[in-house]
């Protein structure tokens, strides 16, 4: 039998279950230890129960149920039997009383994905604390959450969006969920917040903070993001799906992370990244930010209601295979960074900046020749989500690429309408027909709409760079936007590529390069990735080589790149580096470093004619305007 998120009911299992009651407390904050019980009310049959071992939004199969220290059932008379069945569930016999089942579950994953807890802070997903029981599913969900005791915790406050009933002033209490599959997708946070409430189109929203130094512009924040979010429910034709919603923030020391819900959004950020008072620029961090926050709100519409059938109900014990991530994150990350242009909330330059990094780390994968999108897509749970040290040159971002598809498949629909149709009407299509309508997405679905929207066939388009391989057509699709785009080889270390207002000037000289991707550490510098058909690989190095010398000469991360660059191209030079502490010569080649570093410019309107300067003006262009 299936778990109790699988395909199969239980036997026997009641039709109308009663609700499900849980509770959560701090089993101890020096352990990271919650404990979690479930009442379930007496059956002549026995009852499964599990957890889930994936999260919905993060296609990898995590195991949550690794992390139950301890796991009881008992009843008023006393212990009952539970039987494990597999790794994450586990059975209970027949009884008419009702059981309580209790597990001590350890938390201290500091991810928006699973569950942590300590003095600072307690933060839990459903799926790492929330028992299903098999035949349940659709079971309302009423959950209390109990006030810690500890002194640590006395300015905590509960931040989420499942529905109160009975809760006191810092809102620990009893909520309620129309069905575990509701339950779960509200993530819940205790910690002292910083607290703002703010609306967007008439819908209220709130963001709740914690771990901030105390010095955050709230003001600015919530301002640009009533901008942004705004701008995301005119794209779709109305106002946000949601009664409210809730971004959840945690800064850290050095983090970065989203995960999206059906009314709320996890999001892990660097301190440094949020706004201060007095900042009068928008530091780099802050834009990456504003970036998270766009592409996990824009999820409201594309994935959790827009979504793929296979997205709709799926088993939580097992992985749900689809080959559309490539639209449902790689779309949804090319609209992230659009809308903060489109918001007003950065200038088209600086979003240029953010496409040239964007095309620079495309060009500098490998994979790019050898997986398509559709298949990474696929293979998200044993590829993407489980990089080594090939995966540059095996597996392709479905995210990344996904996001240059969209960028191209927008272009391609408004060349062939003469501007008349976008990648804007097919979201709002998608949302008509399948979004508010509740009908999943199949493969084919986007390619259907698009040929109606635009009144051509595309599917040249999606044999080339959505199911093939094909190189992407950048030039052309930028010079359709009337960007100019030039290729160069990297001035530096770190240069991802720039944009600019005008056209640059001449590109810095190709000057030696290893083809590798590196991390220093005390001993030398690690050989994070080698990238396929480079002077490294063609050498014989690997990832994970540790290189300690450049022809004789001891070298870190900062000299390296150096210590090659010197040498005249077409000579050779060796490199000393430890292989799984086995010390290794290797003569490498001095070849000039690819052009693969992007630089994107607005060209003038005197080089444009009137369609390129019709697109890009409706390219960036509010869509409330």
């Amino acid at each position: 039998m299936q778990s109790a998120l699988g395909s199969t009911a239980a036997p026997n299992a009641e039709t109308t279950p009663s609700p499900l009651r849980y509770r959560v407390r701090v089993a101890s904050l020096e352990a990271h230890l919650f404990e979690v019980v479930l009442r379930i009310r007496g059956s002549s049959d026995p009852r499964r129960v599990s957890l889930p071992a994936w999260i919905p939004g993060s296609y990898l199969i995590r195991d949550f149920a690794r992390h139950i220290v301890g796991i009881r059932a008992e009843t008023a008379d006393g212990a009952v039997p539970l039987t494990k069945l597999d790794k994450q569930t586990w059975q209970l016999p027949a009884t008419e009383q009702e059981v309580e089942v209790v597990c001590e579950v350890y938390a201290y994953d500091l991810s928006v994905r699973s569950a942590y807890l300590d003095s600072r802070r307690a933060y839990f997903n459903g799926t790492s604390l929330f028992l299903s029981v098999a035949g349940a599913e659709d079971a309302p969900c009423v959950v209390h959450f109990e006030r810690p005791a500890d002194a640590a915790c006395d300015r905590w406050t509960v931040a989420t969006t499942l529905t109160p009933h009975a809760v006191d002033d810092a809102r620990f209490g009893t909520y309620s969920a129309s069905s575990y599959r509701e339950l779960i997708d509200h993530p819940v946070q205790w910690a002292a917040h910083l607290t703002v409430d703010f609306d967007v189109v008439g819908v209220p929203h709130r963001l709740a903070i914690c771990g901030h130094t105390g010095d955050v512009d709230t003001g600015r924040l919530t301002s640009d993001l009533r901008a942004i979010c705004a701008e995301q429910a005119a794209t779709f034709g109305g106002v946000p799906p949601p009664a409210r919603y809730l971004f959840l923030v945690t800064a850290v020391v050095d983090g970065y992370g989203g995960l999206e819900h059906g009314d709320s959004c996890s999001l892990l950020c660097g301190r440094q990244d949020l706004p201060r008072h007095g900042d009068a620029e928008v530091p780099e961090g802050y834009t990456k930010f504003l970036g998270l926050c766009s592409h996990e709100y824009f999820h409201l519409w594309n994935v959790k209601r827009i979504r793929p059938d296979a997205l709709g109900r799926p088993d939580l014990s097992r992985e749900a295979h689809t080959t559309l991530l490539w639209f449902f994150e790689g779309a949804t990350s090319y609209y992230d960074d659009l809308f903060l242009a489109r918001s007003g909330r950065i200038a088209a330059t600086d979003y240029l900046e953010l496409l040239a990094h964007s095309v620079t780390r495309h060009l500098r994968t490998p994979a790019r020749h050898r997986q398509s999108i559709a298949e990474s897509s696929f293979d998200a749970w044993t590829k993407f989500y489980k990089p080594d040290e090939n995966a540059p040159n095996a597996v392709v971002s479905y995210y990344l690429k996904g996001s240059l598809v969209a960028l191209g498949l927008d272009v391609e629909m408004r060349r062939r309408s003469r501007n008349g149709a976008s990648l804007d009407d097919v979201l709002r299509a998608l949302w008509r027909r399948h979004g508010g309508a509740g009908r999943g997405i199949v493969e084919g679905d986007i390619e259907r709409l698009v040929a109606e929207l635009c009144g051509d066939d595309l599917g040249p388009f999606f044999d080339h760079y959505v199911y093939g391989t094909d190189e992407l057509p950048l030039d052309d699709w930028f010079r359709c936007l009337g960007v100019g785009l030039r290729l160069r080889p990297a001035k530096a270390a770190g240069d991802e590529g720039s944009a600019a207002q005008l056209e640059p000037g001449k590109p810095p000289r190709a000057r030696p390069a290893l083809g590798a991707k590196l991390r220093g550490i005390p001993e030398g510098v690690v050989l994070v990735h080698v990238l396929a058909e480079s002077p490294a690989q063609e050498a014989g190095l690997s990832g994970g080589d540790v290189v300690v010398a450049v022809d004789g000469m001891r070298v870190t991360a900062e000299s390296l790149e150096r210590s090659i660059a010197r040498v005249p191209a077409g000579d050779r030079f060796l490199i000393h580096a430890f292989r799984r502490n086995e010390l290794m010569v290797f003569e490498v080649d001095a070849v000039p470093a690819a052009a693969d570093t992007c630089d994107l410019w607005l060209l003038p309107p005197e080089q444009l004619d009137p369609l390129q300067i019709a697109m890009r003006d409706e390219w960036l262009r509010p869509t409330r305007a």
